[in-house]
């Protein structure tokens, strides 16, 4: 990968909707040279989808919660029912196995803290390996990721 194929994903992760020529003229090459690396960046499994970033206000989900998770044990078992249980549940964005006091953290969000409450109670506090969970509700956002630093 060279500085045009990161000027190419720095601009996408900007606007994925880019036309081709303008995506062309930004990163100084040909239409047919800037579209035969995109499809190359695809095929490498470099760009691996092209998505639309949502505005929770806009959808009124309005509070955003961090949940550090602790495992009763590290056995396979109690790892594995876990990730599987977190995999069905769609209200969760992420969940990182993470190093430290506990094992997981997720990032959630909710409309509101009953509906949280509802999540927490009725299905994430029923997860058989779950021994310890804490919550971390997120006053308001500083940065939110909009994309990876790629250095020129």
């Amino acid at each position: 990968m060279d500085a045009i194929d990161q000027k190419i994903l720095t601009a996408l992760q900007i606007d994925s909707r880019i036309s081709m020529a303008r995506l062309s003229e930004q990163v100084g090459l040909s239409l047919s040279a800037c579209h035969r690396r995109v499809k190359l960046l695809e095929a490498n499994g470099v760009i691996s989808g092209y998505t639309v970033r949502l505005e929770r206000s806009a959808l009124n989900l309005e509070i955003q919660v961090f949940i550090e998770v602790k495992l009763t044990s590290a056995r396979t078992d109690d790892i594995t029912a876990f990730e599987s249980a977190i995999a069905k549940m769609p209200e969760i964005l992420e969940c990182h196995l993470i190093s430290g006091e506990f094992d997981y953290l997720i990032r959630l969000v909710a409309k509101n803290t009953a509906a949280y409450e509802k999540l927490y109670r009725n299905r994430l506090s029923q997860i058989p390996s779950v021994s310890q969970m804490k919550t971390l509700l997120s006053l308001s956002t500083v940065k939110e990721f909009r994309g990876l630093y790629l250095e020129p």
